[in-house]
């Protein structure tokens, strides 16, 4: 990873960052509700070694983009807390070896965090980096991006970098009243049914390397929100897919559901122990990247089968040969965390939801679902008769005693 301190290299090192031109000390950039702002305009070849970015809130309802050589569409385009590993506009701080936060306030929504990242981005002839507030508020960014530029074009292997943000609030699951690893929760799920059914991380083509993603569930259920196989497809469908897993938490390289930790590689930036439900986990392939030549297609069942409706949002990160169009996210309103009240339960707004994968129920999913509602009773429906009970009870005139 670090070979390249060893070896000389003739390149230019310099910054572009929100310093203030003035010599005072108002470092931060103010950018309007509805304004782009450009951090960095540079011209190739370079190479983006560092971005360091820090502001008090808007993680979701801010932007990053980027948009390498002159293409018409960005490669990168991804919620500024997403895209440093960190879901639900929540901050905390953890470190791996492609991103790193730093803050006073862990576990908390919208607040001050350091975020760092370190993945190397490589240009030819230009690299744009922009940010676009959505939000309804004025947003203050303090930034640093850190590059090197040469005197003469690279070797023409080197690859673009990409990253997408995806969303299913809820996620269109089968049965989300079956607890996960029930019986009735195991349907088959193979082939086609697979193909269309799972929670997709990343779809695109072209030839590059998936390096890895972060994913975030809310977790509505309150149990497991795992025993999701990962499915990786390359160049297209086959059945077994090329890489095949086991659950949720194998793919994101833990066991027995997730750990409050956060390795080099994988981990937990964010775990649901600490915050209600809430959780933002990592894996990164940098030892094995999974090598694509036409397309490649990642994606995870959401519980076994996909019979689960969380919240689930991902970004992805990928190398390509050339720059390709990451998919636009939802807009602000339906990539807004789902909050609670003030009671603790989930709210459930229609103002943030966005739906746009449903599974296709199988005949055995539907035998499966009328099983659980025949064999199974459900308490929250018990209790609600007993007090009606109670209070048809109570409200029948008493009968005199003679």
């Amino acid at each position: 990873m670090y070979d390249h301190l060893t070896r000389y290299r003739k390149a230019k090192t310099a910054r572009c960052s929100s310093w203030d031109v003035t010599g005072r000390n108002r470092d931060a950039w103010m950018i309007k509700p509805g304004e782009m702002r450009v951090l960095a305009d540079l011209r190739g070849p370079g190479c983006i070694t560092h971005i360091w970015m820090t502001q008090p809130c808007h993680y979701r309802s801010v932007l990053l983009r980027m948009t390498w050589d002159n293409a018409k569409h960005p490669s990168v385009l991804v919620p500024l807390g997403d895209f440093f590993g960190l879901g639900h506009t929540i901050v905390n701080s953890y470190q791996s070896a492609l991103f790193s936060a730093s803050t006073h306030h862990n576990n908390k929504m919208e607040q001050g965090c350091a975020l760092n990242c370190y993945v190397r981005m490589p240009f030819r002839e230009r690299a744009l980096i922009e940010l676009i507030n959505e939000s309804g508020e004025d947003h203050g960014q303090y930034f640093y991006i850190d590059y090197e530029t040469y005197d003469a074009p690279q070797p023409g292997d080197d690859l673009y970098f990409h990253a997408e943000f995806r969303r299913q609030n809820p996620f269109g699951g089968w049965a989300h009243e079956i607890l996960v690893n029930a019986p009735e929760a195991d349907a088959v799920n193979k082939e086609r049914v697979a193909w269309n059914n799972n929670y997709v991380i990343l779809g695109t083509k072209g030839r590059g390397h998936y390096i890895g993603c972060n994913l975030s569930v809310t977790n509505f259920q309150g149990t497991w929100w795992g025993e999701g196989d990962d499915m990786i497809w390359v160049d297209g469908y086959k059945w077994p897919p090329d890489l095949h897993g086991t659950g949720s938490e194998d793919y994101l390289n833990q066991a027995w559901g997730m750990q409050r930790n956060a390795f080099m590689r994988n981990g937990s930036s964010i775990f649901e122990g600490d915050t209600g439900g809430y959780q933002t986990s990592y894996v990164f392939h940098l030892e094995n990247p999974v090598r694509f030549e036409k397309e490649i297609k990642v994606t995870i069942e959401h519980g076994h089968a996909n019979h689960l409706c969380n919240e689930m949002s991902s970004t992805a990160y990928w190398y390509a040969a050339e720059p390709t169009a990451a998919i636009a996210p939802p807009p602000a309103a339906k990539r807004a965390p789902v909050m609670k009240d003030e009671r603790g339960r989930w709210k459930y707004d229609p103002a943030n939801q966005i739906t746009t994968q449903h599974v296709k129920v199988t005949p055995e999913m539907k035998r499966l679902k009328a099983m659980w509602k025949k064999l199974r009773v459900d308490p929250y429906q018990v209790l609600a008769k007993e007090r009606q009970r109670e209070k048809d009870a109570a409200s029948k005139p008493r009968k005199r005693k003679k």
